[in-house]
């Protein structure tokens, strides 16, 4: 009987940035890595939030032994509350990720159902016919791991995201020595996070921000903002010791922030002596020079804290002159003129803005190519991976592995869907399945398609008209002339005759037929049609069209 074979399959984060999800299967037991969400690109009109295509693993939902969850960042985590009803799985995690999990759960009420299981990196759990063991990773939210999964076709090693910092804020650094013992061992697949790959070098440590932070700290003659993301637990530590060091208070600021940091705390991830954080009614008490305030907003989010802070609509912040901001955190690819306008919004008010394009006030979670390189070095994988990434990534990042003798055959750039098989000796790229897109809109998740995306757009560009005509029940012939209205396409005023002779073209389209009014679906093809043509030859846009038909 033919041997099984390893089944890699990814359903995120190959091909983009974000929505990282993986599923591994070997005959009938499948693990999945990840669960993640990415947040909507320019085009995606009124969309919340974008999760993976789970149909592959709904329809083999009995086969599913667990999630494992390599860290507690949003494009890892966020996607559990909208699958987990559907797949109704154990997840496995470190301490403090289960309890990020928790808050993610907790606000969409999906916690009561969920199976949460805590796993110490170290030691060994088994999922079906997968034994796994989470190793410490470094990156930007403490409790990373990477995993070792041992496959009855040999040992997997996952990097999760990951950067060899040396000198890390919280835990401990990357154990090397495991790794290199790994590879001593014989490892038949890495995939390893390739989010940097462009960069040369190695990426700075987080020690390093701690540093300017200080120094910020110790020349501000007023109040000091501090923005990051919520979950970068260990700048929020490094904020937190430089406000000790120059006797000052700590007052933290934006919901996901607080939930973030109470968890930490709790858990014991974040450390602050008595006293040191406080309450935003205890501020106005205070000098400006006792304050420092720490809020969402790095990425210039509408509703976040700081651009609250920044368009003046905060109920109980303004910036004052003599305000030092600095915002510890680099744009997002497409979130850049959202920051400027945030960071110009300051300056304008009078703060001292630092930002990463004028001081070291951030360094990203992510190896850099050297990094990249000594992970292959140690691992000294058979095949090779790249994962999480954009594709030029994930091409870079396969170039950089043949560099260092990886054979061009054995180093695979897959996209979203694609199924690899493995075997002890080959890996092929067998087929694909349902992977791409899903669309949190409110309240509905999925609903939300290509054809109403479109409609949005096409909204978006060139408004909408809509034609109401009145028909008589008994005859079936038009009363009175049709109405046009117009919203988002042309003025009403300055326009009113190309709209008056579009009523008189509706009218000529409805009455055409003869004796009797043709069939309803008839008459809006013809006015869709008629109008389509008569508006683009007039203005050179098509506005949707949308006719109406009233019964008097």
């Amino acid at each position: 009987m033919a041997r099984a074979r390893l089944k890699i399959i990814p359903l995120g984060g190959l091909g983009e940035i974000g929505k990282n999800m993986m599923a591994m299967e070997y005959g009938d037991d499948i693990i999945v890595i990840d669960a993640g969400l990415m947040f909507p690109e320019e085009e995606m009109l009124g969309i919340d939030l974008v999760i993976p295509d789970i149909s592959y693993l709904v329809e083999r939902r009995p086969k599913i032994r667990g999630i494992v969850i390599t860290h507690g960042h949003e494009d890892h985590i966020g996607a559990l509350p909208y699958i987990l009803p559907q797949l109704n799985v154990s997840v496995y995690a470190t301490k403090l990720t289960q309890g990020l999990i928790e808050v993610k759960l907790k606000e969409r009420k999906a916690l009561s159902r969920t199976k949460l299981k805590v796993i110490t990196p170290g030691s060994q759990f088994t999922l079906g016919k997968f034994r796994l063991e989470m190793f410490p990773v470094c990156h930007s939210v403490p409790d990373a791991v990477g995993l070792i999964i041992y496959t009855p076709v040999g040992t997997v090693v996952h990097s999760g995201d990951f950067k060899l910092d040396y000198t890390p804020v919280n835990g401990k650094p990357a154990d090397l020595s495991r790794l290199a013992q790994l590879g001593g061992q014989g490892v038949l697949l890495l995939l390893s996070d390739s989010t940097y790959v462009e960069l040369p070098g190695y990426t700075p440590s987080e020690k390093v921000v701690g540093e300017t932070i200080d120094r910020i700290m110790a020349n501000a003659s007023g109040r000091v903002i501090v923005t990051t993301f919520a979950s970068l637990i260990s700048r929020v530590q490094q904020v937190i010791d430089a406000a000790a060091k120059h006797q000052r208070r700590v007052f933290i600021v934006g919901r996901s922030m607080n939930d973030t940091s109470k968890i930490a705390l709790k858990l014991g991830y974040l450390r602050a002596s008595e006293g040191i954080i406080g309450r935003l009614d205890e501020l106005r008490n205070l000098p400006h020079d006792k304050i420092v305030l720490i809020t969402t907003g790095s990425q210039g989010e509408p509703t976040s804290a700081l651009v609250r802070i920044a368009n003046r609509e905060h109920r109980q912040l303004h910036i004052v002159s003599g305000d030092t901001v600095v915002i510890s955190a680099s744009p997002i690819p497409g979130n850049e003129s959202l920051v400027s306008r945030t960071i110009n919004s300051l300056f304008k008010q009078g703060a001292q803005v630092y930002y990463d394009k004028v001081s070291q006030v951030h360094v990203h979670g992510h190896g850099s190519q050297e990094e990249l390189k000594l992970m292959l070095n140690l691992i000294k994988p058979k095949f090779f991976i790249p994962i999480h990434g954009e594709y030029r990534h994930l091409c870079l990042h396969a170039r950089l592995a043949q560099s260092l003798g990886i054979p061009k055959e054995n180093a695979f750039i897959l996209e979203d869907g694609d199924i690899l098989e493995l075997s002890p000796q080959s890996g092929k790229i067998v087929g694909r399945v349902a992977s791409g897109n899903v669309y949190v809109d409110g309240l509905s998740v999925g609903d939300v398609g290509g054809v109403i995306l479109r409609n949005r757009r096409m909204l978006s560009r060139d408004g909408i008209v809509v034609a109401i005509i009145a028909i008589n029940q008994q005859s079936g012939k038009l009363v009175g002339r049709p109405d046009i209205v117009s919203r988002g396409f042309v003025d009403t005023i300055e326009s009113k005759d190309m709209l008056d002779e579009s009523r008189d073209l509706v009218a000529k389209v409805v009455n055409h037929g003869g004796k009797r009014v043709a069939e309803w679906d008839v008459i809006n093809t013809k006015v869709r049609d008629a109008l389509n043509s008569f508006y683009y030859e007039r203005t050179k846009r098509r506005p949707m069209i949308v006719p109406v038909m009233i019964k008097v």
